[in-house]
């Protein structure tokens, strides 16, 4: 049975602290938990897959309107990774950003090996509405908005999800090897709300990425881009990140950003990141200082 587009997603019904797996079904969540599905990783590893879905959609599993529920990352034990230099207009920023060493970002858009790097353990991973970190030793510091791949332990692409690679780029253009503390920093990655799952790369690439940043009520920056503007393709990223890797619970990966604030830009506490991309939803956190 072919898999037919689904919306999935982990939450918590209040005053019930239980977390929950959720199927989106027009305005509401139908708890696939009920139905005994206790992980949603686990759920992405099943070969039966669009069987167990298309059963969820005809039994009477108990529901709940969105604007009852608190939707979680859908991280829950998957390692998060990410691809840089995807974007034309990433490789241009990151070179503006640092000195003539940067030239590495010029020869990594165009090599056979994609810049590939570790991003977050789960528990480090922030969900929709909680606040994502720029780190207090920083001057300029961005959200990235990301398609992020949801890959199975077998290197399968699952699903697509969005994601927000925070970085510190005066930290990263200080020195190539500061890389790990401009990215990887208490608060420094959000990802979801939902998980698209049925859906291909080419669909994917129809897709369009919105980023806008408030301030105390104005829209302080926006901008967009489009999937299809990066380079490689998703087969290539996984086989990469998979190499000499093994991911028994799965993994995130996001693909690069597009969408680079202007130099004279850097977030504050108190702003608001939303990142929208058009086939799948909305990201929302606002940002504290770490």
């Amino acid at each position: 049975m072919p898999l037919q587009p689904a919306t999935l997603c982990r939450f918590t019904a209040p005053p019930h602290p239980d977390v929950r797996v959720g199927l989106r079904d027009a305005g509401s969540v139908r708890d696939l938990t009920a139905a005994g599905v206790q992980r949603l990783h686990d759920l992405l590893e099943r070969e039966d897959l669009p069987e167990q879905l298309e059963r969820a959609r005809r039994d009477a599993l108990p529901a709940w309107p969105l604007d009852q529920v608190r939707l979680l990352t859908p991280v829950e034990s998957q390692e998060v990774w990410a691809a840089g230099v995807t974007y034309l207009r990433s490789k241009q920023a990151r070179m503006e950003e640092s000195d003539f060493r940067a030239r590495a970002y010029d020869h990594v858009y165009a090599a056979a090996r994609p810049e590939i790097f570790f991003k977050a353990m789960p528990d480090k991973v922030v969900s929709p509405g909680d606040a994502v970190g720029i780190r207090r030793d920083a001057r300029w510091s961005v959200p990235e908005p990301e398609l992020t791949l949801v890959i199975n332990s077998s290197g399968s692409i699952v699903g697509f999800t969005i994601g927000n690679d925070m970085s510190s780029r005066d930290i990263e253009g200080e020195n190539l090897l500061y890389l790990p503390q401009a990215k990887i920093y208490a608060r420094s990655c959000a990802i979801g709300p939902w998980v698209i799952v049925g859906a291909g790369e080419d669909e994917a690439r129809q897709w369009a990425i919105r980023l806008e940043i408030d301030r105390r009520g104005d829209t302080v920056f926006a901008g967009t881009t489009r999937v299809d503007q990066i380079k490689r393709t998703f087969g290539e990223l996984v086989e990469h990140l998979f190499r000499s890797q093994a991911f028994p619970r799965g993994a995130m990966l996001l693909t690069g950003a597009g969408i680079v604030p202007p130099d004279s830009f850097t977030l504050a506490e108190g702003d608001r990141v939303r990142i929208t991309i058009s086939g799948i939803g909305t990201l929302e956190n606002p940002v504290t200082v770490v």
